[in-house]
């Protein structure tokens, strides 16, 4: 076998080339590679306190990203640069987003409501329908108790690290209508979009469907440092594996967004008042 050209294979494209015995990466490498990393570090910084550093990281490369998606004409690098925009910029806002309310049960609307818009124009630009989106698969009645289930065992597994305290006064009707409203339209449903329907489809078509799946499942788990506990990055990240697979399996947004919003039902209001 030659020196002078040879290429490697890794997962479903080809990701590193040989010229005269020196590997070099290619773009398609590069766009997942160093978001995921800078990303990475960011995060690392805030779960290790230095939250400014870590905002201005996010900042630093939301405003690169922004700028290479501009100069760069491929379409699928520029839906993968735009589904990292969407992570520094999820950071970025609960990081900065001021208090509004003495409950921060309602600060998650405006932390999340924003992003509507920044993923509207990824889904337009790129021309991602609804079926892409998993939107058009509604979820199923014999689903509800799947997904209560689910999302119970992940809630009590996370409640055990991280000890929460909750974000309702009492578990009436009201309260609970209102955290599950939130986490169910609001942190459930974009979180999901983000790192499942867009973040999660591109990188399994990009490098296979495990590989896709176990990265953003790491990346959802590194988002989950401000709490400042490994086991919970841990924990979390094997959790979007679950979900992941879930959304994989499925294809329906619905079905996940639900699942994650019990979660966080479970996590910051039923089990909180009953341990």
């Amino acid at each position: 076998m030659g020196l002078d050209d040879e290429f490697v294979t890794i997962g479903e494209g080809d990701v590193l080339q040989k010229s005269n015995g020196i590997s070099v990466l290619n773009m398609e490498f590069l766009t997942i590679v160093i978001p995921s990393l800078v990303i990475i570090l960011a995060e690392l910084s805030l779960f290790l306190g230095y939250t400014k550093f870590s905002t201005w990281v996010h900042i630093i490369l939301l405003v690169a990203l922004t700028s290479l998606t501009i100069v760069i004409n491929d379409v699928d690098k520029q839906y993968l640069l735009r589904a990292f925009i969407l992570l520094s910029l999820l950071r970025i806002l609960n990081l900065s987003m001021p208090v509004f309310f003495d409950l921060t049960l309602y600060s998650y609307v405006f932390i999340y409501a924003p992003l509507l818009i920044p993923i509207y124009v990824l889904a337009k630009d790129q021309g991602l329908d609804w079926e892409y989106l998993g939107l058009r698969k509604a979820i199923k009645y014999y689903e509800i108790p799947i997904a209560l289930l689910v999302g119970l065992v992940i809630a009590v597994g996370e409640f055990t690290i991280i000890k929460p305290g909750y974000l309702i006064p009492d578990l009436s009707f009201f309260n609970l209508l209102k955290l599950s409203l939130v986490m169910v339209l609001f942190v459930g449903f974009f979180e999901e979009i983000i790192f499942r329907a867009i973040l999660q489809t591109k990188l399994q078509e990009m490098i296979g469907n495990y590989r896709g799946l176990f990265l953003a499942s790491i990346l959802f788990g590194i988002m989950h440092s401000g709490y400042g506990i490994p086991y919970e990055i841990i924990f979390t990240a094997l959790a979007g594996i679950l979900l992941g697979s879930m959304y994989q399996k499925s294809r329906s947004l619905f079905l996940v967004s639900v699942t994650h919003g019990f979660i966080n039902v479970f996590l910051f209001g039923v089990l909180p008042h009953l341990v």
